[in-house]
């Protein structure tokens, strides 16, 4: 296949995909040719299935019995929450099938070729600490093994581990599109096989009984800001990079649908099994650590080696977008040299995490806060693509191609409408949010109200639609309904 880069015309010819999915891909952010579009929107529901099918997946259902609910109470806000979020990725991901190119080069669309850079670059950055928790986790669940093998974990054999996880961790990126599509359909059956029987194993011991008080607003609040943010919004963003492969003519109902319930169909089920751990133990918001000493003996071995394949895999899907968020933001690299960027700097970040405590909570509190661009994000990117009914004009996404003759291009490559609802909206979530780190002014006037997600998103989708209406509207029309 020819060498594929960030500013590829979109139209340009490029040999078909090779049949092999083991193979290294090279196509970056340029629109897929309909010659290589394939497959039905299913595909999609085993994709985000195998990636949500996580032992993290669990540990959120935890955390939300951690808030003081009961059983009940938790089951009600997991199954609202998901539902919210999980929507938004649906939508993200309808733009695929119909412009062949990844999430953040259609969002240049709100926010201008040039403009589009700075969404680009902090779903980049987020991505990459998601990453590197991931492999923190992965690495400490390898050396739980050797110690449930007898075998004393010191410095050099933690070294080792930890070059064997990022060797791991690389193989499936660097493949690229099509083999992460195969190989997660077969990861969700397994995964799901095995969580299954560490459902009968945990309901025994889990208490369904007790319904408690009802949770406050400012507790229901809570909740359903971090199910929503830690669930699908957390996915919005990579919607299209999956969906890009499908056909043109995919019924966009059925490309919403899977790519929807592909996610909230196991985060619900795993987040309500991670609410019936919490009702037996204390310890279940440690996956590795505290969530196995509820299992039996001869089942700790098996789930630590499903933690280690689950978390591969949801990893495998944040490194390969986040290898077309970094292109997106107009670096010219190959794909594949991204992937070895983002390996390199999850490694640095696992080897300080494995060796200092404290690192790692540093990054876990670290993305609690930069999530919160992604709700004000997510908005703008919807109200654009409401207005414009679906519209793109795909070569305008690609400067090299249109240059400034791009409908996009606006002021300097940059529409500042999209920018200035996107800043506006972050600000609402930080004066709306409670979190460990910081509580904003609002939050805190209203008693620990967390609105955060839900105020960002609005503010941000109210003012695009106030800017920008008439000027997206006026671009949908110079573009052919599909």
């Amino acid at each position: 296949m020819a060498e594929a880069t960030a500013t590829a015309p979109p139209g340009s010819t490029t040999p078909a995909a090779p049949t092999s999915v083991f193979t290294v891909e090279q196509r970056g952010i340029d629109a897929v040719p309909t010659a290589e579009r394939q497959g039905g929107p299913g595909r999609l529901f085993g994709l985000w299935a195998g990636t949500n099918t996580t032992v993290f997946t669990v540990v959120y259902g935890a955390l939300v019995v951690s808030f003081g609910l009961s059983f009940w109470y938790a089951v009600a806000l997991i199954v609202v929450g998901n539902v919210l979020g999980f929507t938004v990725t649906g939508l993200t991901s309808l733009q695929g099938p119909r412009t062949g190119t990844s999430t953040h080069s259609v969002s240049r669309a709100a926010f201008g070729p040039r403009g589009g850079r700075l969404p680009a670059l902090l779903s980049w950055v987020m991505l990459v600490g998601f990453e590197a928790g991931g492999m923190v986790l992965i690495v400490l669940a390898g050396l739980a093994l050797l110690d449930q093998a007898g075998i004393s974990t010191g410095t050099p054999l933690k070294l080792v581990v930890i070059a064997v996880a990022a060797g791991l961790q690389m193989l499936l990126p660097l493949s690229g599109y099509h083999l992460i599509m195969k190989v997660q359909k077969y990861f969700a059956w397994i995964f799901a096989a095995m969580f299954t029987v560490m459902a009968f194993l945990v309901a025994p011991k889990a208490d369904f009984s007790a319904h408690g008080a009802a949770p406050s607003l400012v507790t229901i609040s809570l909740v359903l800001a971090m199910v929503t943010a830690s669930g699908g919004l957390s996915w919005a963003d990579m919607g299209s990079d999956y969906s890009r492969y499908l056909p043109e003519d995919s019924a966009p109902r059925k490309v919403f649908a899977c790519a929807a319930l592909g996610g909230m169909v196991p985060n619900i089920l795993l987040q309500i099994l991670g609410a019936a751990v919490a009702t037996a133990t204390t310890k279940a918001t440690d996956p590795i650590s505290g969530l196995p000493e509820i299992l039996p003996g001869w089942f700790i071995t098996p789930y630590l080696l499903l933690a280690i394949v689950s978390l591969l895999a949801v990893n495998t899907t944040d490194m390969y977008s986040s290898g077309l968020n970094l292109l997106a933001v107009g670096i010219p690299v190959k794909r594949w040299m991204v992937v070895f960027i983002d390996l390199t700097l999850c490694t640095a970040i696992t080897l300080w995490a494995v060796f200092s405590a404290d690192f790692y909570t540093l990054l876990s509190n670290f993305l609690s806060l930069i999530v919160l661009w992604l709700g004000p994000w997510a908005a703008v990117y919807l109200t654009d693509w409401w207005l414009r009914r679906g519209r793109y004009d795909v070569p305008s996404f690609f400067p090299a191609e249109t240059g400034r003759d791009g409908i996009y291009w606006h002021k300097g490559g940059v529409r500042p409408a999209g920018l200035i609802a996107v800043l506006l909206g972050f600000v609402a979530a930080v004066l709306w949010v409670d979190s460990t780190v910081f509580v904003g002014p609002l939050s805190d006037a209203a008693g620990g109200l967390d609105l955060s997600v839900f105020a960002g998103a609005l503010v941000a989708g109210v003012v695009y639609w106030l800017l920008a209406r008439r000027t997206v509207r006026a671009e949908a029309e110079l573009v052919p309904a599909a």
